[in-house]
């Protein structure tokens, strides 16, 4: 992972949102996230694959559901610009308007359906 290839994932509104989410939340599904983000499954669905193969991002399948986890591997420079950007951000919209949304969220994963 080179400085580069983090920031560049990072400049992009969905990715960054994407991000800011899992690190409050260990695992999060995809329909977790397009529900918090407000944004189209298939949009979330390609952010998400760039950054699981930018390394960033490790996934789980559970039958139809995919879950999203901040890589574990990650390097301890990227999780501390991570960290200090979600401490950063932590009060401001969207990141705000993206919590509530996911805490307000019907249908979880962990229910019988997802939303």
């Amino acid at each position: 992972m080179t400085p580069s290839t983090l920031f560049a994932a990072l400049a992009h509104d969905i990715r960054l949102r994407c991000l800011m989410l899992l690190l409050r939340h260990d695992e999060l599904c995809v329909c977790e996230l397009t529900h918090a983000t407000g944004a189209a499954q298939p949009h979330v669905s390609r952010h998400l694959a760039q950054l699981r193969e930018l390394g960033l991002v490790a996934d789980r399948r559970a039958g139809l559901w995919v879950h999203y986890r901040i890589h574990p591997e990650l390097p301890a420079w990227v999780v501390a610009v991570l960290r200090e950007t979600a401490a950063g951000v932590a009060d401001q919209a969207p990141f705000t308007d993206d919590d509530q949304a996911l805490s307000t969220m019907p249908n979880r994963p962990s229910a019988a359906r997802c939303a």
